[in-house]
């Protein structure tokens, strides 16, 4: 679960900084620094969305990948079948968001 929380955390953090350095480029549009610093910052949090779907479940649309199911085998409804795997794992803004880690762990007799 500290795995999912930090990642978690780390799309949050490039959020807000790609929110601040689109605030910004709004009033200084010819600024290279902060052109380049928004660059880097979008890829980075294109990876780090694509590595939350490729072990959790998408967070965007854009992460959505029906071929591969993007999604945990814990977490899904529908294990090995080709699904629409938007709505599969938990909400992370969900207040029950680890039930289906947690109902994983005690299927596999953990806590």
């Amino acid at each position: 679960m500290a795995d999912r929380n930090a990642l978690l955390k780390q799309i949050g953090e490039t959020s807000f900084t790609l929110d601040e350095l689109r605030l910004y480029l709004d009033t200084h549009p010819l600024d290279e620094n902060a052109m380049a610093a928004y660059s880097e910052h979008a890829a980075r949090r294109r990876q780090l969305l694509q590595e939350y779907a490729d072990r959790f479940e998408p967070l965007t649309c854009g992460c959505i990948c029906p071929e591969t199911n993007g999604s945990s085998e814990t977490c899904t409804k529908y294990p090995g079948q080709k699904h629409w795997t938007w709505a599969d794992g938990p909400i992370p803004w969900d207040t029950e968001a680890n039930v289906c880690a947690k109902t994983a762990g005690a299927a596999k007799g953990g806590n």
